[in-house]
């Protein structure tokens, strides 16, 4: 219990309304499905100004909450009044009683925190500065200066020591001496001036890969620290200039493409005493990357690899700086590395995520090396008992029926806590396995911890007794709940919406299924459209944003908001999930393999002929839109199908291969073994576009590089075609999250399908490039 003054939130409410358990009884067996619609007073339809408006009435969604160590509370980052400043708030573990605590007077922004060991103080960054905010007392202390830019803070075991990066390097603050200091010296700061971009990093580090990885974590004794070194000084130089500057600038960073060499991702141990470090011996680190590692409670280290193409992924033990191979898994069709492990609460099985069967599963698999395997499994052979709970292959722990959607999170007490797709590819619920009967070798069957439908994302209590999640739907913003894991009514933490948020009367979502034209595929699409439709009348339609895994029953930040505005003005939205989403099966998902813009656009015209069937979709009146491989989708739909939309926008639009990212191998492999997908270019179908296109990029787009764009422009000029183009001249890959930008840009979108969709006397009925 705590003191001081506390919010007492209302009283538990049943997780699932009569249409929850409706849809979870039906899942995709009825073809037309309906999420809970928010129905409050008439009110004014929203803005493009209401979608970027601060105090915002769509809230501010609380962050990821970080428990306490004893569980019995736990802290998250938020703002009630839909403000972009944030602050700390502390809720008890069954979500019942939520408190904001105050930071100190003029200290700077709060940017990360973690908690003591004792449970009874939060350590927060503020600014460059160290804090320490007692729970008990609700007094708080500046223990020191971390300097600008610190952040990922880990506490050590033992909880003398805060570890933190910055500059590129791994820090320790003592909290004895209170005290900083460098732990290593390999940081090397990064070639550009700009604080922006994807790729704009330190030329060598500790801390994740450009897409992600692991940065360190501690030993158990608190005596090493493993982390994850990443050096960039091989990668060619690229300039992205800065038109901004007094003068333009080159502002070259390292960036390269498939077939180059990848940044370098290796694992060292830092003894914390001396500060040395050593390198395990990884094989071919600039085509592997590091998907994690973890230490067991014995102090073994766990390291997870795979492949860049995704071809190949190892789990390995380290002994004595020596890298022992618990498994492997090699198959060429795979795509993507959705993968993660941990070890199991007994230290002697490791459970981990991976596609060994026709869904994403998580699988548990005994620690010991494969020739360890080997030679127990030769002595054991006439000891059945034994030899059974010797687990020497991976054994299967989830429902196949379904795809895992997060990383495993393993309790104190040995349960097993993850997301997956259920009832169907569109929702996302949380499930446990455990001990049967506190035996580590027996686990129950996957319980169902949440019945909330829509998206749940799990963060279990150390002493896995209860769960906080984050959950949204596709007319709710995310919101923060607490629940039991061994069951019962959820109790919502947060509540991030104003009256003007009820007050409105939000799109209907609806989730259908249809046969592919070209194949024995079922597709599955969502669609967003007013609650109420006017008899007779024929609505314009508008898919997107494009991107695979969209047919989701959540909230998808400032996209959703856009949907939202989109369907007040009058249209109806529609996504598909098209060949390469999850929750389909391996051999849908495997489709795109060197198939980018291919059958996935013929899932598109499948899509668009189910629409037929529907009175109320004016399929003469519709347009695609999307940014990244979204863009992808929506310039190639109107170059190979022209005719197929009226309109389009394509934004931060991947149109050639050939500049596509190193990561990006996963997907198209490299010039060398495939050359034929790298001869993909949009440029090849420029003489095609009939429709009308406005594209948008940001000139500082490190990940499609502004100047693809550029190059497919002079292309569509050369063959005498009329398009739009919209830049900004300081955006990223981002830029939908860069609000001046996004306001600008999302404004120009707007204009673009009003301009050419909604019905207005004297519409051409033919795209403005037909002769």
């Amino acid at each position: 219990m705590f003191s001081g003054a506390l919010f007492k939130l209302p009283p538990k409410s049943s997780q699932q309304s009569k249409a929850g358990k409706l849809r979870g009884i039906l899942g995709w067996a009825s073809l037309v499905l309906l999420t809970p619609t928010l129905l409050g007073a008439q009110a004014e339809a929203i803005t493009l100004d209401d979608v970027f408006a601060s105090p915002n009435m769509f809230g501010t969604p609380p962050s990821a909450p970080k428990w306490a160590p004893d569980s019995q509370h736990f802290a998250f980052s938020w703002n009630d009044e839909g403000l972009p400043e944030r602050g700390l708030w502390l809720a008890s573990a069954d979500g019942e009683e939520l408190e904001e605590l105050q930071l100190p007077e003029a200290s700077d922004a709060l940017s990360d925190f973690i908690w003591h060991g004792d449970s009874q103080a939060l350590l927060v960054v503020l600014g460059s500065e160290l804090w320490q905010l007692s729970i008990s007392d609700r007094s708080s202390q500046r223990l020191g200066v971390l300097g600008k830019g610190a952040s990922n803070l880990g506490l050590a075991p033992d909880g003398s020591k805060v570890a933190f990066l910055k500059e590129g390097d791994l820090w320790i603050f003592d909290l004895e001496s209170k005290t900083s200091q460098a732990l290593s010296n390999v940081g090397i700061a990064g070639l550009s001036a700009l604080s922006i971009g994807r790729y704009n990093r330190p030329e060598r580090e500790i801390g994740p890969g450009i897409w992600g990885g692991p940065t360190y974590a501690w030993s158990p004794d608190s005596g090493t620290i493993a982390v994850h070194l990443v050096d960039r000084r091989h990668l060619p130089k690229v300039p992205f200039p800065d038109y901004l500057s007094p003068e333009t600038s080159p502002n070259e960073i390292r960036r390269a493409y498939p077939g180059d060499a990848n940044e370098s991702r290796q694992v060292g141990l830092i003894n914390v005493s001396s500060g040395k470090m050593q390198l395990l011996p990884l094989e071919s680190p600039k085509a592997r990357q590091v998907i994690g590692f973890s230490w067991s409670v014995d102090g073994v280290l766990l390291v997870d690899i795979a492949s860049d193409t995704a071809e190949d992924r190892w789990l390995y033990r380290v002994d004595d700086m020596q890298l022992e191979t618990i498994w492997h898994s090699h198959r060429e069709s795979r795509i993507y590395t959705g993968f993660a492990s941990a070890w199991d609460a007994d230290g002697q099985n490791i459970v981990f995520l991976s596609d060994l069967d026709d869904r994403y599963g998580l699988y548990r698999i005994n620690a010991l090396s494969m020739e360890e395997s080997s030679k127990e499994a030769l002595e054991d052979a006439s000891e059945e008992s034994l030899g059974e709970s010797l687990e020497k292959s991976p054994r299967l722990l989830s429902d196949p029926r379904m795809d895992v959607l997060s990383a495993p999170q393993i309790t104190a007490s040995g349960q097993i806590i993850y997301a997956a797709n259920a009832p169907s590819a569109a929702e996302s619920q949380v499930f446990r396995v455990g001990p049967d009967d506190g035996t580590p070798e027996r686990l129950t069957q996957p319980t169902q911890i949440t019945q909330l439908p829509g998206y749940n994302t799990p963060y279990p209590s150390p002493d896995g007794k209860h769960l906080a999640f984050l959950h949204s739907e596709a007319a709710r913003p995310p919101e923060l709940y607490s629940v039991a894991t061994a069951g019962g009514d959820a109790q919502r933490v947060t509540h991030s919406q104003g009256a003007a948020f009820s007050e409105q009367t939000w799109a209907r979502t609806r989730y259908v299924s249809f046969p592919s034209l070209i194949d024995d595929y079922t597709l599955h699409a969502r669609i967003l459209e007013p609650p109420v439709l006017e008899p007779g009348k024929q609505y314009p339609v508008l898919f997107g944003p494009m991107y695979s895994n969209t047919v989701r029953n959540r909230w998808s930040g400032r996209y959703s908001r856009i949907q939202q505005l989109l369907v007040q003005k009058g249209y109806i939205v529609v996504q598909v999930d098209m060949r390469g989403s999850t929750g389909y099966g391996r051999d849908f998902r495997e489709e795109f393999l060197v198939d980018f813009a291919g059958d996935d656009i013929e899932d598109i015209v499948s899509t668009v002929e189910y629409l037929k069937s529907e009175a109320h979709m004016d399929t003469d009146r519709m347009g695609i839109w999307g940014s990244s491989y979204g863009g992808t989708l929506s310039i190639y739909t109107l170059l190979k199908k022209p005719g197929l939309f009226r309109a389009g926008v394509a934004a931060a639009a991947a149109v050639d291969p050939h500049f596509f990212g190193t990561d990006d191998v996963a997907i198209v492999r490299r010039p060398d073994t495939h050359p034929g997908i790298f001869l993909n270019s949009a440029a090849r179908y420029a003489k095609n576009l009939e429709d009308h296109l406005l594209i948008i990029h940001g000139m500082q787009d490190q990940v499609v590089p502004f100047k693809t764009t550029a190059a497919l422009a002079d292309v569509l000029i050369r063959e005498g075609k009329d398009f739009d183009f919209a830049f900004a001249p300081g955006a990223t890959h981002s830029w939908s999250r860069e609000a001046h930008y996004s306001r600008y840009l999302f404004g120009k979108m707007l204009q673009h399908f009003d301009r050419y969709l909604q019905p207005r006397e004297g519409m051409p009925q033919r795209g403005k490039n037909q002769r």
